[in-house]
């Protein structure tokens, strides 16, 4: 089915398909920091640490970076459905895995591979989907604002449900949990259309594939490796860049000798989509790491269990449930760009109320406020940054720029909660300490977001029909 038969179909139905997608990304933002609010329970009950604990974490949201770009590739030989269902069972298997397992490395196993794998299959499908059945920009930030609404409350919210859950039966009875979910995706995606169909004869890039997720995974594992030996750190820094200037000097090469690389270099040369590229990445790195800073924070040094580490997190997923559910309304009245800038100062002035509210002061309800407009800034400007990539590319290239747009932000998922962990771990001696550089840090990383969007075209963006690929001959 082409793009115009989808638009045959009835928008009822259309709109029906964008539950299962948007489960699909609650989800999986849902594991993705759920764990923070387990850290004691999970190390006193496997007998690890809470380096352990993060290095699952971290582990989790790499291993989805690292294969989003192949994954996202794989939907145009195999097709989007196909790779969404695939994805499901892969992530059932791991949740049932991890709520078995009898040590840190089963947990791994289960969770970060497992589950990892599974996303990095399900998710690319999520938005090619969502971009190919809805057409103009304010029917799509629609689509996009539900979607990547469900994404940011399923990352604020983890805490709430995991610490609800964990306090009320057990951290295992969480991926129980998320094991159920996935049943009644699966349930609900039978009815899904796929407006494209494969192409079995699609060629597959295996050695850009290779290069892309090796070098990214060393890349963040120098930055975990910060708190056990600097000189480690640098030289595994230094390979994973080397590493990804070849992925990319590779892939320049296959374009030149006329074949299929694993992303066209010209992906690369959209101002506007790279600049929406940037404020993705840093939008997660400052939501995660928040998460993950004021859990650890709450459980090591205020000595706060599952569920009153969860609670105090509701204040972030009010605000992004508030923010998301005026996705519509707010793209009617405002610009794309206009949205993200917002989204980004109200983030940073967030993180600073949090610094100055909670310095001082024991009570727990002094978290609410910085929670609440970090929550709402990163619910204003997920969808509209979304909405600019996504809508900056035809539809030949999405299962590309898709792959390319989730990697970026999983990958500041990762990010983040490497480099608040690796700040907290160094310093749990003064945890105190610790916690202020870690979200002095962060609102700097805020800040880089912020120049990214400032620097973001005034022009509305428009969809892209259909064009030829990209090639690296082609001047800028």
């Amino acid at each position: 089915m082409t793009s115009a038969a989808a638009e045959r179909v009835p928008a009822s139905s259309v709109r029906r398909m964008l539950v299962p997608l948007a489960l699909a990304q609650f989800i999986c933002s849902f594991a993705g920091s759920n764990m923070n609010v387990m850290i004691n329970d999970i190390s006193q009950d496997l007998h690890t640490d809470v380096q352990g604990v993060q290095v699952c974490i971290t582990l989790f949201l790499l291993v989805m970076a690292a294969l989003m770009i192949p994954c996202g590739k794989l939907t145009d030989r195999y097709g989007r459905k196909r790779l969404f269902q695939l994805g499901l069972l892969v992530y059932g298997v791991g949740a049932i895995i991890s709520a078995a397992s009898p040590g840190i490395g089963v947990l791994i196993l289960g969770n970060s591979i497992f589950e990892g794998v599974g996303t990095a299959l399900l998710i690319p499908p999520v938005y090619i989907l969502t971009t190919l059945l809805f057409h103009d920009i304010k029917s799509r930030a629609k689509a996009f604002g539900l979607i990547s609404g469900m994404g940011g409350i399923g990352a604020a919210a983890g805490p709430l449900i995991g610490g609800l859950i964990t306090t009320g039966i057990s951290w295992r009875a969480a991926f129980v949990f998320q094991a159920i979910v996935i049943v009644i995706i699966v349930l609900l995606g039978r009815s899904l259309i796929d407006p494209l169909p494969p192409d079995p004869t699609r060629p597959f890039d295996i050695v850009g594939a290779v290069l892309s997720a090796v070098g990214l995974v060393v890349l963040v594992g120098g930055i975990l490796a910060a708190d056990q030996n600097v000189v480690l750190m640098l030289v595994l820094i230094v390979i994973g860049a080397v590493i990804l200037a070849g992925f990319f000097a590779w892939i320049r090469y296959r374009e030149r000798a006329g074949k299929e690389a694993l992303l066209s270099t010209g992906l690369f040369r959209n101002r506007t989509s790279n600049l929406a590229l940037v404020t993705q990445n840093v939008q997660w790195q400052v939501l995660l790491g928040t998460s993950l800073v004021v859990s650890v924070y709450l459980q090591t040094v205020r000595h706060y269990n599952a569920i009153q580490t969860g609670v105090i997190f509701t204040a972030a997923t009010v605000g992004i449930l508030l923010s998301s559910l005026a996705a519509g309304p707010l793209a009617r009245r405002f610009q794309q760009r206009t949205l993200i800038l917002a989204g980004f100062v109200v983030t940073i002035i967030g993180i600073i109320v949090l610094l100055i509210q909670v310095k001082g002061h024991p009570g727990a309800w002094y978290f609410a406020p910085g929670l609440f407009l970090i929550g709402t800034g990163v619910g204003v400007m997920l969808t509209p940054s979304v909405n600019v990539v996504q809508s900056a590319f035809p539809e030949n290239l999405q299962g590309e720029i898709s792959g390319l747009s989730r990697s970026v932000s999983n990958l500041g998922s990762s990010i983040g909660t490497a480099v608040a962990g690796t700040i907290l771990v160094a310093g749990l001696a003064d945890a105190n300490r610790s916690y202020g550089i870690a979200m002095v840090v962060l609102a700097f990383v805020g800040l880089l977001g912020l120049g990214a969007a400032v620097l973001l075209p005034k022009s509305e963006p428009q969809p892209v029909t259909d064009a030829p690929r990209p090639r690296a001959e082609q001047p800028t």
